[in-house]
């Protein structure tokens, strides 16, 4: 084990039992990590529910004033969940010259990470390209926020609404982060320990119902996991703010910067929970050795 390949916790649970569970230094089963884009999983999630709701429909366009008056007013928010904007982004996690992810993070946006992504100018046409964003994930969050009533930099209406309809209703300790502008940081900031996580993966492998009842609506899971295009960098698929792992049919995948992993695999009745600290060069050998845990199981479905 390398210092930049480094696992701090990993968690298998099959059938909904514990099977594995190993941890690195100083990281214990009580640790919270973070989850980079994970939390990206985590807002498909509260969007479904805000849609059972009532609140919002993905079929929405004209989402925002400062769309009104161009061509950004016809994008959805299923083009959002899909990566489909057309707004111009650069997710570099390297070079904070050219990175916009960067810079909303932690440089000119990061007090106001859903207008720093809201500002950007389309380019190319909504719907016809797909690129990867954290931007247009705080963009949705923004939206989720204020179809919540959250304004002038409060957030109490949409945490109240993360914890009692999502957190505590399938029994999930976790702790989200704002923006100094009320925006919940969607793309990137969620913290919880490795079997929080897996409470989730949990969620969307039982297709949106926890002990009896439906927390996401019904077929808001296979929602997550239609997938529309085929990613070369990272050898998964992508649906609507979840990825898919090829060879595993109906698989959903939660991935996030520096090797952050929850993988719903439904045929196997099994979820893996990865968390440490990968850089890039390393991140495929962390998803083959993950694809070694994963096929120790047997098949349940009707693959």
């Amino acid at each position: 084990m390398t210092t930049d390949n480094v696992t701090l916790a990993q968690l298998v649970l099959h059938k909904g039992e514990v099977v594995s569970e190993v941890y690195g230094p100083e990281v214990t089963a009580q640790t919270t990590l973070i989850s980079w884009s994970m939390a990206k999983s985590i807002t498909h999630a509260l969007v479904g529910i805000a849609q059972m709701d009532g609140l919002l429909r993905v079929e929405n366009n004209n989402l925002f004033p400062e769309w009104a008056n161009d061509e950004r007013r016809n994008i959805t928010l299923q083009q959002l969940l899909e990566m489909r904007s057309g707004l111009s982004w650069v997710e570099d996690y390297v070079d904070s010259e050219a990175s916009d992810v960067i810079d909303m993070l932690f440089g000119s946006g990061k007090d106001d990470n859903g207008g720093y992504a809201i500002a950007q100018l389309l380019a190319a046409v909504p719907g016809a390209e797909w690129v990867y964003s954290s931007g247009t994930t705080n963009i949705v969050t923004r939206h989720l926020g204020n179809v919540l009533g959250d304004s002038d930099g409060s957030h109490a209406n949409m945490e109240h609404f993360m914890r009692t309809r999502l957190f505590d209703a399938i029994l999930m300790q976790a702790e989200p982060k704002f923006d100094a502008a009320g925006t919940f940081v969607g793309s990137s900031y969620v913290y919880a320990t490795a079997r929080n996580f897996a409470k989730f993966g949990q969620l969307y492998l039982h297709d949106g119902m926890c002990d009896g009842k439906r927390i996401l609506p019904e077929g808001w899971v296979d929602h997550a996991r239609a997938q529309h295009v085929f990613d070369d960098e990272t050898g998964l698929g992508y649906g609507a703010h979840w990825w898919t792992l090829p060879g595993e049919r109906n698989s959903l995948v939660a991935s996030g910067y520096e090797g952050q992993y929850i993988m719903v695999i439904p045929d196997r009745d099994l979820v893996v929970v990865r968390l440490g600290k990968t850089s890039a060069e390393h991140r495929n050998s962390v998803v083959a050795t993950l694809r070694e845990v994963i096929e120790q199981f047997p098949l349940t479905g009707g693959q």
